[in-house]
């Protein structure tokens, strides 16, 4: 599983990806957070709460922040990009209080869930709220492109949502159909987060397709990783325990894989485990020595490797510049991060 964890110097590498991508932000970034603090007021006590308990709870704001890079790489020089990429981050935080409420989650990031504190009613409420505050943000900025992108994310999004579910512990599940969920849940709003950077300045064309490609693939590699970190990662590093998707009976790309792959009696073991939600003590250790077996951590961190290829050449169109580095290395850090 060496593969998955990366070296000392890859990590050192990664964690330069990101500072660099927030030192080139930093400004437009801080105007942001000045939005989300301002628009999350509201006269209702636990509304501003809750949205607080999650916005600050440590998450590093890769979606706004490429929101920014993508804008001040088309060589926008306005403020509206800061108000898209406030949005953004809403719309990141309402399907994360939604997700947890789905998932019946009780950690994220290390701590307890919103749904844990205050409740799935109160969850699902705020999440909605800031969707308001979201598209609110949208209208503010008058272009009706960022508007339309943003708002299509967010169907695309649900309907991930609803396709998780539908699929929730099927044993049966295909790497298409798995592709199809991650592409729909995790990718769409990378892909519109980069995309409407290209829209506020006012470029179409290549430049909107080439960004629309580099969030949808980087979405991907994104979660691609998420699902080999569950099993291979440590809890101090991810924020939650090791084999959380497993407990759950998630179908992610290394079961996937490992039961496709896998002997009768293998399979057997995942649908005992995971379709009929029958776990006992030791199955997570099974699970971990079967996805060892059949590389299937292995091969679902080579398959988010060219996802993050993919999302790399689609810059290839704009010059050489910070931004463009930023966003080629931000790629590369979503494949190598080991937290």
């Amino acid at each position: 599983m060496g593969v998955v964890v990366p070296l000392e110097d890859d990590r050192n590498r990664s964690q330069n990806a990101i500072s660099a991508l927030q030192a080139l932000v930093k400004p437009d970034m801080d105007a942001v957070d000045e939005f989300i603090r301002d628009r999350m007021l509201s006269d209702v006590p636990m509304i501003p709460d809750l949205a607080n308990h999650l916005i600050n709870s440590g998450g590093k704001r890769l979606r706004p922040m490429i929101t920014i890079a993508a804008a001040r790489l088309c060589g926008y020089g306005g403020l509206d990009h800061v108000k898209l990429a406030a949005a953004v981050e809403f719309m990141h935080t309402a399907t994360l209080l939604h997700d947890d409420v789905v998932d019946e989650s009780n950690l994220r990031r290390g701590q307890e869930t919103a749904r844990k504190v205050w409740g799935n009613q109160a969850s699902v409420l705020v999440g909605d709220f800031l969707l308001g505050r979201a598209f609110k943000l949208m209208v503010e900025t008058r272009s009706l492109r960022a508007l339309e992108i943003l708002s299509n994310a967010a169907a695309v999004i649900a309907e991930g949502e609803v396709m998780q579910l539908a699929a929730a512990k099927d044993t049966s599940t295909t790497e298409d159909a798995y592709l199809r969920v991650i592409s729909a849940k995790t990718a769409a709003l990378f892909s519109a987060a980069a995309e409407v950077g290209a829209v506020i300045a006012a470029k179409s064309g290549d430049e909107e397709l080439a960004l629309e490609s580099y969030g949808r693939n980087l979405g991907i590699a994104f979660q691609l990783v998420d699902d080999a970190l569950d099993y291979s990662g440590r809890a101090a590093t991810l924020g939650k325990n090791v084999g959380d998707d497993f407990r759950e009976g998630k179908i992610t790309l290394p079961v996937v894989l490992a039961f496709r792959r896998g002997k009768a009696e293998e399979r057997a073991f995942w649908q005992r485990t995971l379709q009929a939600g029958e776990q006992k003590e030791g199955d997570l250790e099974t699970a971990l020595e079967l996805m060892k077996c059949h590389a299937a951590l292995d091969d679902t961190i080579n398959r988010a490797r060219h996802y993050a290829a993919m999302a790399k050449d689609a810059l290839a169109i704009f010059p050489d510049c910070a931004f463009r580095s930023a966003l080629i290395d931000l790629a590369d850090f979503c494949v190598s991060r080991s937290y």
